[in-house]
């Protein structure tokens, strides 16, 4: 039984890992600065409902608190990309990477509400790691060079290593759950 749970949650972390470089290809195609801006705001959202979903499944604390962690930074970048955008008149965009976060969002959701147990926060903290990769990659690689405005671009830049900690620590986390 654990080596399918593991098997299981290798198997989600490299689908959802591919379905990110699908994303990040689609990302490629220069976006404008409301469809960063769509993109960020997308990106973030998702983030605060997986958090939402492993503060209602997991009993672990180390994960529990990360996850609130998750909420609460999230929440915070959120309201900062909304009043950066509503300061340069940017309303956020869809974008074909927006679609495909969303649409990823769903497939993840599906397979984390199946997990229970430590075989959930094992694959809740496999998500996080390639979701954060994921997004500091696409944020270095496509949003902070097609941004536009210098102050978008500086709040992007200014991102990173807050998602970089949460990378390292889920890292950390996944350390300890072994």
């Amino acid at each position: 039984m654990i080596a399918r749970t593991r098997l299981f949650v290798g198997i989600a972390a490299a689908m959802f890992a591919s379905g990110m470089m699908t994303i990040q290809a689609r990302a490629q195609a220069t976006p404008t600065d409301p469809q960063i801006v769509g993109i960020v705001v997308a990106a973030n959202q998702i983030d605060i409902d997986y958090a939402k979903l492993a503060l209602s499944k997991s009993k672990t604390k180390q994960v529990h608190d990360f996850a609130q962690q998750m909420v609460d930074d999230h929440s915070a970048v959120q309201k900062s990309v909304f009043a950066l955008g509503a300061k340069l008149k940017v309303t956020p965009a869809e974008s074909g990477t927006s679609k495909a976060l969303k649409a990823q969002e769903v497939k993840v959701t599906k397979e984390l509400k199946a997990a229970n147990g430590a075989a959930f926060d094992k694959a809740y903290i496999d998500n996080e790691i390639a979701y954060h990769q994921a997004v500091i990659d696409t944020v270095n690689k496509v949003l902070i060079p097609n941004a536009k405005n210098a102050e978008l671009k500086s709040a992007l830049s200014g991102a990173v290593p807050l998602f970089e900690g949460h990378l390292e620590h889920a890292k950390n986390i996944k350390a300890a759950l072994k």
